[in-house]
Order: structure tokens, then C-alpha cells, then sequence
């Protein structure tokens, strides 16, 4: 297979799902506790705020290191900065399990886990890049993505039942163990480069970090995503941290919570599936950011206010299906609109606008949710008009000159 004269290798898909794993191990660390948050409170003895703070960790460390992470892979490549990452996942995702009983020594291995976290998300433009020629690097950051949503669906589906057959601290030991295979895979099979580029040099050469960073910051369209970001990514964290509190005080069981947790994910895969191919085959990336804010609004506003079982779990689905097919599409466009800045680096600011807005929506929605009932309609509504404004942000955005000239 080939690209004008640059050689494409099919050893790249072998990279892309070792890749593939560590992430999705990683995010299945990050939102364990989410579908059973009521039992986790009882079990450690602490409130449904200190275990929504075992997730919301992960978006304060994010914030830390996202940039210093970049850095790391942008300046000494995948096998250092996401080998990083798997090493921190793998041991502290074992000292989770092993110490499950108590939860200071669980939220020590969170965190340890969560430092973990940038240094393998920011890297999904990169693998793609360094890898996958053009036309392909949508999909492959696409299925990087779709990684993401796995690893969350497996936690959400997951969790509850392992919890009720077992026990909390069987169910982390099995995470651990995971962790750990799968960051042994990782060293094992991923290589920093294919032999020859897959691409012309123009279509590969990158700035400096830092300059990169100053230049991007300077860009009107991106600076527009990064508010987009800051909407989508942030709603996204907040509803699947508080998916067991959003449905619990309309009579839904864990398990309930986390099928329709789980539901939404499954969406989210098949639109990361779908959608960036799609995107990549018409060489566009706006059109598809628009029509994915406006679905998944949709579907937010099902989560908000449905009270039937089968009705939340299709505005779930819906809800998945949209928000989580814009992240590879928009990390693909940020990453075209800051050329040449590393792909690291554009990749690790727009998540880390997600993290800074999931920290402020998980707080909003335990302080402003209903004393009496429990109840999250009222904050959930306020993210409602937080993404119909995202909407009219993306109507600004234009599709990169690179893509108008190749189409």
C-alpha cells in the first residue's frame, strides 16, 4: 500500500491497538466507581462527593501535567511518554487493587493512575501522525478515541456486576491485573517509527512545543474549539461521573445507571466508529462538528428530563453517539488549523479545557442538585444552554486550508 512514493506499513494497526489498550484501561480506571458511587460511599465509610473526587482526580492532575506531557512526547517520542504512562497505570492500577480496602490508599493509586492519563491521551494525534498518512488520520484518531469510550463502557457496564458478584476490592484487583497486561503489550510491541515516513516531509515537519503552543493560542479557530471543547468535553465528564446520581432519585438501580451509562458509550463507539470515516472520506471536519453538538443536545435534553427506563436509554445512545464522534474529528481539525504545531501539543490543550470545565460541572451539579430529592435536573438544564451555545460557536469555525486544497 502505498502514498505517492511514502510506503504505508501494516504494522501500524498493531501499534494503534496496543495503543488502543493502554487507553482503555486507563479511562476504565478513571470512571470505575461512577456506576456504583452509592455503594462505594457505603463501603469506605465517606460521602457520594469524596468518591465522585476518585473521577474528578483525574481532571485536577490532568490540568498539572497536560502540558508537561505534551512536551514529553512531542520532545522524546510514544515509546517514552506513553511507555510513561502505561508504567503508571499498570503499577498504581495494582497497588489499587492490592490496597482496595481503604480509601486513602485508593485515591493515592488514583491519582498515581491519573498522572498517568495525559501522557496516553495526548499522544492519539501523534500515533496517528507518526504512523498513518493523511488520509488515514482521522480514522486512526478515531479509533483512539473509540479506545476512550471502551474502556468507559467496559467500567460502566462492568463494574456493577463484578461488584455484586464479588466484592469492590475483587473487582479493582481484576482492573489491576488488566493494567498491567496491558502495559507489558505496549512495551513489547510498539516501535516509535515505521521504517520509512508515511507521508511527504511537508505533511510530517512540526514546530517546537512551546512555539507551537504560543502560535496555536493565536488562531481564531482554534481558539473557538478549545470553547467548544470546554462545553462538550466538560458535560461529558460530569454526566459520566454522576450517572448513578442523575438516575437514582427517578428510582433506577446501579445496574440501571450503568446500563444506561453503558448505553451511551455504545453509541459513542459506533459514532467514532462512523463518523470520522465519513469526515475523512468528504475531507471535511465542520459540517460534522455541527451536526454532532446539535444530536447530542438532543439527547442531553432526554437524559435531563426523561422518566421512562427505554426513553433514557435511547436519548443516552443518541446523547454518546454525537458528543463522543466530535473528539477524534476535532482533534484532527485542531491539529490541522495549528500546523505546524506538534500534534501533541494541540491534542493536550483541547483536553485540557475538558478537564478544567469537568472539575466546575461535577462540583456545579452535586452543590446545585435538589436538597430534598437528589434530584439534577436543574444543573443538567444549565448544561443544556451551555451546549446550544457551543452550537452557534462551531456555525465560526472554517475547515482548514490544507483540506480545501486537497479536496
Amino acid at each position: 500500500m502505498t502514498q505517492t512514493d511514502y510506503k504505508v506499513y501494516r504494522y501500524r494497526w498493531v501499534v494503534l491497538f496496543a495503543f488502543m489498550l493502554v487507553i482503555a484501561v486507563n479511562q476504565l480506571s478513571w470512571i470505575t466507581f461512577a456506576p456504583i458511587t452509592g455503594i462505594a460511599a457505603t463501603f469506605y465509610g465517606v460521602s457520594d462527593l469524596s468518591i465522585g473526587l476518585l473521577s474528578m482526580s483525574f481532571m485536577v492532575v490532568y490540568i498539572i501535567f497536560a502540558i508537561p506531557a505534551s512536551w514529553v512526547i512531542d520532545t522524546y517520542g510514544i515509546r517514552v511518554g506513553v511507555g510513561l504512562g502505561a508504567a503508571l497505570t499498570g503499577v498504581f492500577g495494582l497497588m489499587r487493587g492490592l490496597l482496595a480496602f481503604d480509601y486513602t490508599f485508593v485515591l493515592i493509586a488514583q491519582i498515581g493512575i491519573a498522572i498517568g492519563q495525559p501522557f496516553i491521551l495526548n499522544a492519539i494525534t501523534t500515533v496517528a501522525a507518526r504512523w498513518f498518512p493523511v488520509r488515514e488520520r482521522a480514522t486512526a484518531s478515531g479509533l483512539g478515541s473509540l479506545a476512550i469510550y471502551l474502556g468507559i463502557v467496559v467500567a460502566l457496564a462492568l463494574t456493577p456486576y463484578l461488584t455484586l458478584l464479588t466484592h469492590i476490592e475483587t473487582m479493582l484487583l481484576v482492573y489491576g491485573i488488566a493494567a498491567v497486561v496491558a502495559a507489558i503489550i505496549f512495551f513489547v510491541v510498539v516501535k516509535e517509527r515505521p521504517p520509512t515516513s508515511p507521508c511527504s516531509p511537508d505533511q510530517e515537519e512540526r514546530s517546537l512545543v512551546f512555539d507551537g503552543l504560543k502560535a496555536s493560542l493565536h488562531i481564531r479557530n482554534f481558539i473557538l474549539l478549545m470553547l467548544i471543547f470546554f462545553v462538550g468535553l466538560g458535560v461529558f465528564n460530569a454526566v459520566t461521573t454522576w450517572i448513578e446520581d442523575i438516575v437514582r432519585p427517578r428510582g433506577f438501580s446501579v445496574v440501571q445507571a450503568g446500563n444506561i451509562g453503558g448505553l451511551m458509550i455504545i453509541g459513542g463507539i459506533i459514532g467514532a466508529l462512523v463518523v470520522p470515516i465519513l469526515s475523512d472520506h468528504v475531507r471535511r471536519r465542520t459540517p460534522f462538528l455541527l451536526l454532532a453538538l446539535a444530536g447530542a443536545t438532543l439527547g442531553l435534553i432526554g437524559i435531563t428530563f426523561a422518566s421512562g427506563y427505554s426513553a433514557l436509554l435511547i436519548a443516552s445512545f443518541v446523547f454518546g453517539f454525537f458528543l463522543l464522534s466530535a473528539g477524534p474529528i476535532g482533534f484532527q481539525y485542531g491539529a490541522e488549523v495549528t500546523y505546524p504545531a506538534p500534534e501533541g501539543t494541540s491534542n493536550g490543550l483541547l483536553l485540557l479545557m475538558g478537564q478544567v470545565s469537568g472539575i466546575a460541572f461535577i462540583l456545579g451539579m452535586d452543590i446545585f442538585k435538589s436538597p430534598e430529592t437528589g434530584s439534577m435536573t436543574m444543573p443538567l438544564t444549565v448544561l443544556i444552554g451551555l451546549m446550544l451555545l457551543s452550537f452557534l460557536l462551531c456555525t465560526k469555525l472554517r475547515d482548514a486550508a490544507s483540506l480545501e486544497a486537497a479536496s
